[in-house]
């Protein structure tokens, strides 16, 4: 219990996995960015520079095999490298589209590069088409997470670093045309947020780097906070005892499938400069989510897990 579902063999940096059903061939798809945790340098090149990969699990998520990493993610005429981060994949309108966190270049250090939100959309999730950059109403936006609200728009959460690393949103009738809608989560810097639907409630959660801080709400517009953290405590798992990262969910009827990392070497180590490898390695990891007394809880360790454990019910 509680062992990862994948580590990236190439570069042994799964991080920021989202997954998603295949349509009408019983396949899950991963996508994930691809850290080069085992590149040599002196500054943060390891974290840029990666590429968005993809392991397919055939058997309900019990394995999953690599198959290489998403080609055609850099405008018409730039023959990069470049940067490509935190994938979102979803499906609407008969089409599955990805909004991607791309930075130009590789840059060695975190601050003074923009960072845009661009949207591709692809008919079988292994070729990918460019639509374009997504307007947030920022140069610095990360992280994207995309899902449907109950008022029938669609909804874009992000991490805006030029407002001291909070959750704004966008809105959009049809996913293409996108509306900045200002601050969604406040307070204390995060990043990664995910929304989704599970026991009658709308959540939000956001990685805080001490675990994973809760949003509650009835129409996935408005928000509060629920006490905790989740995937605070650490797994049995020697891969596993350290904080969730980064999560993304699977939804079932009854209960969801909350996808994290996690870096199993970190103990404390500011991820910039010479970041140890030790500290750089990363591993992905599900966990079980559920709903009681309205209020939302993850278990790193649940029966079954060891087994094929998707769909969720």
């Amino acid at each position: 219990m509680g062992a990862p579902i994948y580590r990236d063999e190439l570069w042994e940096g799964a991080s920021d996995p989202t997954v998603i059903e295949r349509e009408g061939s019983g396949e899950w798809w991963m996508f994930y960015t691809q850290r080069r945790a085992l590149l040599e340098g002196s500054g943060v090149e390891w974290v840029h520079g990666s590429r968005i990969a993809v392991a397919v699990s055939t058997d309900g998520g019990a394995s999953w095999t690599y198959r290489g990493v998403v080609d055609g993610l850099d405008p018409e005429g730039d023959a990069g490298p470049n940067t490509h981060w935190a994938p979102e994949v979803v499906r609407f309108g008969g089409r599955y589209h990805m909004y991607l966190s791309w930075i130009a270049g590789i840059p060695d250090a975190w601050a003074g590069h923009e960072r845009h939100i661009v949207h591709f959309e692809s008919e079988t999730l292994e070729s990918w088409s460019r639509v374009g950059r997504v307007d947030v109403g920022s140069d610095f936006a990360i992280d994207a997470a995309v899902a449907r609200t109950p008022d029938g728009l669609l909804r874009m959460w992000f991490k805006n670093e030029a407002a001291e690393s909070t959750t704004f949103g966008a809105v959009s009738r049809d996913g293409y045309a996108w509306r900045a809608d200002g601050l969604v989560i406040g307070g204390a810097p995060h990043e990664g947020p995910n929304a989704f639907e599970l026991g009658g409630w709308w959540w939000l959660i956001v990685d805080e780097w001490r675990g994973l801080g809760v949003y509650r709400g009835t129409d996935g517009v408005h928000w509060e906070r629920q006490d905790g953290l989740l995937l605070a405590a650490p797994g049995s798992d020697p891969l596993d005892r350290e904080v969730g990262r980064h999560a993304s969910v699977v939804v079932g009827q009854e209960s969801g499938l909350l996808f994290y990392f996690t870096h199993p070497g970190f103990d404390g180590i500011e991820l910039a400069g010479a970041t140890p490898l030790s500290a750089r390695r990363t591993s992905i990891h599900v966990a079980r989510l559920s709903v009681s007394a309205d209020r939302l809880s993850a278990s790193r360790e649940f029966p079954g897990k060891s087994r094929r454990f998707l769909p969720p019910d």
